[in-house]
């Protein structure tokens, strides 16, 4: 067993270190340095090395892993047949693997689709449509248009058995990939051989796009995509190994600047005799992304679906003030919260991200009226018993009122058909390890395990 690693974790704007002795199960130093996209990712990770080796020289052997989120992430498009039904599961495999989903695309894809398609430049294509029997013609028109569009992306297809042979012969000009069909009966869904398929895309052929290729050698063979690793990690923690028990069911949150992701470990079906599942049913691990919730990039989207008057209310800043602070943010995203009140609003906004956040990602109740009196019909993942919260993100753990902040995730009155968590622990990420612990389960699961139970704040 190998004792010490050094795990990376290659983000947009950040490259981060994590020393990690698996022998004393502790997390023994951290660094970061800009991830240099333009200059070569390599001078990034030299320098984090640089400033994680000055404090710690007895690391210069480590083994060193890794995973990835540089230069966008792992971007994909989906296409299925109908919109609640494959289309949902195309976009459920692709988001479980660690993809930012950039377009969905739901029945027969037009000549206009197409065109959007190569302005949007996807860097994995996700092809469903059809349970294993039924409709075929969607798919087959749909291999037409990518076929048609000469692609230099690979294409994973992953719909109606039935169809496969017809749709590989229409695509054997292009690189594509062939797994079982994510909907191979209704409301089933079968996605993990899909996402097996999409990390090892993503390891073989992407990263020679993202400018990783030149330290390829020194990464092992188990670069993952950031959100995958993160995934990893969250998964392990709830579900535990064969001799190491888990913490159970959870919901995870990781705040960015761009993005709000949201993670649950848990079964989520319909908990009531009178409540019956609309739609199909949800993995046990999901994940969601909100790329419309961030604290800088994306902070309009925050404004737009919170409302003013909501983040007055959470911040007691005037409106006009807070228009005046956030322009101001956008324009300088990566000035710090270094005022009073800049703190307020920043607290307002991850209140308001998370709030929403977790309500996309959790799911819902509808009252219906039956000839035999009243039912509930629930879509998405009942998350009301999942009792443990984890959170991340610079705006949560570096304040104080993190536990404030994540108390946002949990059940409101005000939405009493939201399936959010009613109460949960929180356990804070204080020092960023959960990627660096998604990749160290690859091989030392129980150490990633007891480390992330030791090192995760208890608020």
């Amino acid at each position: 067993m190998k004792s010490k690693y050094l795990l990376g974790d290659f983000g947009s704007t950040w490259t981060k270190l994590t020393a990690v002795d698996c022998a004393a199960e502790e997390i023994v130093g951290t660094a970061a340095a800009y991830t240099t996209i333009e200059t070569g990712i390599e001078h990034g990770l030299a320098e984090a090395k640089d400033l994680l080796l000055s404090a710690h020289p007895e690391f210069a052997e480590a083994e060193f892993r890794a995973c990835s989120s540089a230069a966008g992430g792992l971007r994909m498009m989906v296409a299925g047949l109908v919109p609640e039904l494959t289309g949902e599961a195309a976009r459920l495999a692709a988001l479980g693997a660690g993809a930012k989903v950039i377009g969905v695309y739901s029945h027969e894809l037009t000549e206009e689709d197409g065109e959007e398609i190569m302005a949007n430049h996807p860097e994995i294509f996700l092809l469903t449509g059809g349970t294993d029997g039924g409709n075929k013609a969607c798919i087959i028109n749909n291999a037409e248009v990518l076929a048609s569009l000469k692609p230099s992306f690979p294409i994973v297809l992953a719909g109606n058995r039935s169809a496969v042979k017809e749709v590989k012969e229409i695509l054997r000009d292009c690189e594509y990939h062939v797994c079982p069909n994510v909907m191979p009966r209704l409301g089933e869904i079968e996605i993990t051989k899909v996402q097996e398929k999409i990390r090892e895309i993503f390891l073989n052929e992407i990263i020679q796009a993202k400018g990783l290729s030149k330290i390829q050698s020194m990464l092992d063979n188990i670069l993952l995509p950031t959100p995958s690793a993160i995934m990893k990690a969250m998964e392990l923690l709830s579900m535990g190994t064969e001799n190491e028990p888990g913490i159970g069911e959870l919901l995870a949150v990781d705040l960015g600047g761009a993005t709000t992701d949201v993670y649950s470990i848990a079964d989520g079906s319909p908990s009531a005799m009178n409540t019956v599942l609309k739609g199909i049913p949800e993995p046990h691990a999901k994940r969601t992304v909100e790329g419309d919730l961030g604290m800088r990039y994306s902070l309009q989207g925050i404004i737009d679906a919170a409302g003013l008057l909501r983040l007055e209310e959470l911040s007691g800043i005037k409106r006009e003030r807070i228009m005046e602070l956030t322009t101001d943010l956008r324009a300088h995203t990566d000035r710090l919260p270094e005022t009073k009140e800049l703190l307020a609003l920043d607290e307002a906004l991850a209140k308001a991200a998370i709030e929403i956040a977790v309500r996309r990602h959790a799911g819902s109740l509808e009252e219906v009226y039956t000839p035999v009196g009243k039912v509930y019909a629930q879509a998405g993942k009942d998350l009301r018993d999942v009792n443990k919260l984890v959170v991340t993100g610079g705006a949560i753990v570096r304040v104080e009122k993190a536990a404030e902040i994540a108390s946002y995730c949990f059940y409101d009155f005000n939405e009493p058909n939201s399936l959010k968590p009613r109460e949960a622990d929180i356990l804070v990420d204080r020092k960023y390890i959960l990627s660096a612990m998604g990749v160290l389960a690859q091989s030392e699961p129980e150490h990633a395990l007891r480390i992330m139970k030791k090192e995760l704040s208890h608020e």
